[in-house]
């Protein structure tokens, strides 16, 4: 019998080596597929069937089943390839880490940039229709003022009140100052109007025209003091004693008597685009 296990050892120890030294093999071409960058595992070079070991009897009987040397032998190197891989797994993680925060951060401020391009996009559209806006109100506002220029003469006649005076007087009478009160109250707050005065007084020369000047003098002072008219809307013409157009459009004889003629003018084509 113990010639028999004897010879059946070094055939089993034989076949343990040889799985030992394939496994080694097989671990060092992973970590050489893993990281290539590291040193490949050293070959397992036994010296003899007992690599190292003494070839008594105890060794004989109990090799390679319970030699802690022998497995500390072939599993040290494993361990610290092993270890090696671990600790650059972790740094691959932590650099992948880094990127992705690195990469978020960027989108982030990506995306912060653009929600800031497009408000000045939405600033800039605002001001331009704002601008359009007031550029249209412009032209508009231009187009109607030149009609009003344009207009600004178009008067026509709205009335005409005649004031007559005794001969040798220039102040007005009960009857004149009602007369004008009728023709006048109507012009309270009113625009785009103007009054002409012509004054009308019998004689000759200066004389005339000096008289008919207090007589329109007269009618101008109450418009002025009891209606409020504006004076620059007045127009006053001492005629003294000339001929004035009758209703027809031909000439009358010259005036017997002193008289002042007031005749309303109105726009109202300027009027109704002020309004």
């Amino acid at each position: 019998m113990l010639l028999s296990t004897t010879l059946a050892l070094p055939g089993f120890a034989q076949q343990t080596t040889s799985s030992a030294n394939a496994q080694a093999a097989t671990a060092s071409a992973s970590q050489s597929a893993t990281a290539p960058d590291l040193e490949p595992l050293p070959p397992d070079t036994p010296k003899n069937f007992w690599d190292g070991d003494d070839p008594n009897l105890v060794n004989l009987v109990a090799h390679p089943f319970a030699s802690k040397k022998y497995v500390q032998r072939h599993v040290a190197p494993i361990r610290d390839r092993i270890n090696e891989l671990d600790e650059l797994t972790s740094e691959n993680g932590k650099a992948i880490k880094d990127t992705d925060a690195r990469a978020q951060q960027g989108i982030q401020l990506a995306s912060e940039k653009s929600s800031l391009a497009d408000q000045h996009a939405t600033d800039a559209s605002n001001k331009a229709q704002l601008a359009q806006t007031t550029a249209t109100q412009v032209a508009t506002r231009v187009s109607t003022e030149e009609q009003i220029v344009g207009n600004i003469d178009q008067y026509k006649g709205s009335g005409q009140t005649e004031i007559r005076f005794r001969p040798g007087q220039t102040v007005l009478s009960k009857d004149a100052k009602d007369a004008l009160d009728q023709m006048a109250t109507p012009l309270k707050d009113q625009r785009s109007y103007i009054i002409e005065v012509r004054g009308y007084a019998p004689g000759r020369g200066q004389a005339a025209i000096a008289s008919s000047q207090k007589m329109a003098d007269s009618v101008v002072r109450y418009l002025v003091l009891n209606h409020q008219i504006p004076v620059y809307r007045i127009y006053v013409m001492s005629m003294g004693n000339a001929p004035a157009a009758g209703a027809d459009g031909t000439m009358a004889k010259h005036t017997s008597a002193g008289r002042v003629e007031i005749s309303l003018m109105k726009n109202d084509l300027v009027g109704s685009m002020q309004h």
